[in-house]
């Protein structure tokens, strides 16, 4: 729904929402050619705007700011959008660099603890997999949250101060920011490039694994399902730390405005990105039994370090190298759908309107990107990566089943509704009653204070949804605020790209 309580008094109602006539207003941009309604106005340079924007894109020379990576001079009635620049091997990429992060590195010894034997290990991490695949059917848009460890791979006989880690983040998600505000063609090149080296890094794992079972290590695999917890609370608390390591499966559907075919790349990006994922998550779980026992994986904080010096040798540098690479390349591929996330939130009504702009050159959404770094920046403050997985997977799982019930109550209230995926209602059934599992096993098993925090914070969101979004109350002194920001940013109003 639309939020004037938002907007700026002298602000046009970006995306005529309700059907209202654009009002005129005051351009902030006229040098650049940009009015902040999207739209251009003739330049200083006496381009008279009649070239189309393929030939404006094409003939970069002509403009000496241009590096190959923004668009060219904008023609009059040119709205200001984001531009489909994601294909589908990018697609594919940004679902698999983004749900291939520190997880598959760091949480199989936390998921192990909690079922205690090889065999419902490696079944979970599988039902992780097809769990993803299920809420992603009905096209869950919910938050994801950006992965803070990035770090993971010194693990040292001497850990390092936690002030130098938090500070190595802090730069870290500057440059991830700066390469996401700079160019989408760049992020989705920096995506592509740490996601091949991922995978590269993950086939070594396997390939080493196979290579143990060959010559006969499966002592440990031949364990099975010998020891097996039965806790109610366990097993659930397990899938939190294996759908942890999947997080990122519903990324790409906040980039569909920038897809390009999205009917079409985006579900096969998802059939192909998610089972690779699972394929790879189970065999090197599997290599990781066939080099480590049980013991020896729960007591390390790093697995796959752990079997690089076991298995590698000289080579045992490689996976340290590629925890780095991995957790690089899932923030980049978090923070560019994050930030788009808020863009779209903005544009709704339900964030403050500068989140909705775009920069006038770059096409990208610099400010909705920065506001997701800052709150990367204060997950950072914390230090506790085993808290932040429990408070991030028990309130996603909240809002997963909310969206669930509201996929099945939009079945029956809004039957003519398009659709252009479409599931069987039993599959939303399904998850919702995995979401509930999710949510109350934990409580119930091991009461702890964070899912208060959690549950308090989720509340607390109601604070201002009531005021300005229900009430649509208008914040004093929201008109300079944005006029500043915008003029310091250099960006302005866009507005939603038609469907193809």
């Amino acid at each position: 729904m639309d939020n004037p309580g938002f907007h700026t008094n002298d602000e046009v109602d970006l995306h005529k929402r309700k059907g209202g006539a654009e009002q005129p207003h005051h351009s902030l941009f006229k040098d650049t050619g940009v009015s902040d309604s999207g739209t251009t106005t003739p330049t200083s340079n006496g381009d008279d705007g009649s070239r189309s924007r393929s030939n404006s894109d094409d003939a970069t020379s002509s403009n000496p700011r241009n590096d190959g990576l923004e668009r060219n001079v904008s023609t009059p009635n040119d709205a200001l959008h984001l531009e489909r620049r994601v294909g589908l091997v990018s697609g594919v990429a940004l679902i698999v660099g983004t749900m291939i992060g520190s997880g598959i590195f760091v949480s199989p010894s936390t998921l192990l603890v909690k079922t205690k034997s090889p065999g419902l290990f490696l079944v979970i991490w599988a039902a992780c997999g097809l769990l993803s695949t299920l809420v992603l059917s009905p096209c869950v848009r919910l938050a994801a949250g950006l992965h803070i460890q990035l770090v993971e791979a010194f693990v040292s006989e001497c850990e390092p101060p936690i002030h130098i880690i938090q500070i190595l983040c802090v730069a870290i998600i500057g440059l991830i920011t700066f390469i996401n505000c700079f160019s989408v063609k760049l992020a989705t090149k920096v995506q592509n490039i740490f996601t091949a080296a991922k995978l590269v890094a993950i086939a070594i794992i396997i390939a080493g694994g196979l290579y143990m079972i060959g010559i006969g290590n499966t002592q440990y695999l031949s364990q099975g399902f010998e020891g097996s917890t039965t806790s109610f609370g366990d097993i659930a608390t397990a899938f939190y730390s294996g759908l942890w390591a999947y997080d990122g499966w519903n990324n790409l559907n906040y980039v569909t405005e920038e897809l390009k075919n999205p009917f079409v790349n985006l579900p096969r990006s998802i059939m192909i990105g998610i089972p690779l994922t699972t394929a790879c998550y189970v065999l090197v779980n599997v290599a990781y039994l066939a080099v480590l026992s049980p013991t020896e994986m729960m007591e390390s904080e790093a697995v796959a370090v752990t079997f690089g010096t076991r298995a590698l040798g000289a080579l045992a540098w490689l996976m340290p190298l590629a925890v780095c690479i991995s957790c690089f390349g899932s923030a980049n591929g978090t923070l560019f759908v994050g930030g788009r996330l808020c863009y779209v939130a903005s544009r709704e009504g339900h964030l403050v309107d500068v989140l909705s702009y775009v920069h006038i050159r770059r096409l990208t959404p610099s400010p909705a990107l920065l506001f997701n770094s800052a709150v990367a920046l204060m997950m950072i403050i914390p230090g506790d990566i085993a808290s932040l997985i429990d408070f991030f997977s028990f309130t996603a799982w909240i809002f997963y089943g909310a969206a669930m019930l509201a996929l099945i109550v939009m079945r029956f209230t809004k039957k003519d509704a398009p659709r252009p995926y479409k599931v069987p209602i039993i599959i939303p059934v399904i998850v919702l009653i995995i979401s509930v599992y999710l949510v109350i096993g934990p409580i119930v098993d091991n009461p702890k204070i964070e899912y208060l925090y959690a549950t308090l914070f989720i509340l607390a969101g109601f604070l201002l949804y009531v005021p300005f979004v229900y009430y649509k109350k208008v914040l004093p002194g929201m008109s300079y605020i944005t006029t500043f920001l915008q003029l310091l940013l250099e960006v302005a109003p866009s507005t939603a790209m038609a469907e193809d």
